[in-house]
């Protein structure tokens, strides 16, 4: 005989928050993730308006936690960055993409021009094409309308109109060594 695994009534919601859940929800999510400042900020306001916050405590103060995981160590917005462009880089991402992507989880100016310094833009695409079977890695391109979509998957991807014309254009590998 299996269990009953019917509900027994609607879910009780979770209980309204203190700054010491607030801080034990940070932690938990750090313990798995590594994160930059700016979205741990958004995480603790996004769970803050979820659950809401009890009434008898002093009001929530999001950013003294995301400033105590920071100078813990806990959260680190170069060693992120680093990371994440290393991991884009090996996709074969371009430079824009990985400054997109920096830029949307909060890593300011600063620390996404120094991440981006060792980013090598031809390894990157010549990697992306290998990856995706585009231009010389790929079947010969005879119809226009393959070309642009090829085209299109390295605008997507952060590469350079000029870079990827040229990957495109080349009809071998050979070719784009010698450049």
């Amino acid at each position: 005989m299996g269990r009953d695994t019917r509900s027994k009534g609607p879910k009780k919601p979770p209980p309204p928050l203190d700054q010491a859940a607030l801080e034990a929800i940070a932690l938990r999510y750090l313990e798995r993730f590594q994160t930059s400042r700016a979205r741990l900020l958004r995480l603790l306001q996004q769970k803050i308006r979820a659950r809401g916050w009890k009434e008898d405590a002093p009001p929530p103060d999001p950013e003294a936690i995301a400033e105590r995981m920071v100078t813990l160590g806990y959260v680190n917005d170069a060693a992120f960055a680093e990371a994440r462009t290393r991991g884009l880089a090996r996709r074969g991402m371009g430079a824009g993409r990985v400054q997109a992507a920096l830029s949307a989880y909060g890593i300011d100016a600063d620390t996404r021009s120094t991440a981006l310094e060792g980013h090598d833009p031809w390894a990157a695409a010549l990697d992306f094409a290998r990856r995706k079977r585009l231009g010389p890695f790929g079947p010969p391109i005879n119809d226009p309308k393959l070309r642009n979509r090829q085209m299109g998957a390295f605008a997507r991807a952060g590469h350079p109109h000029g870079l990827a014309n040229r990957i495109v254009a080349a009809q071998s590998e050979e070719d784009l060594e010698s450049e």
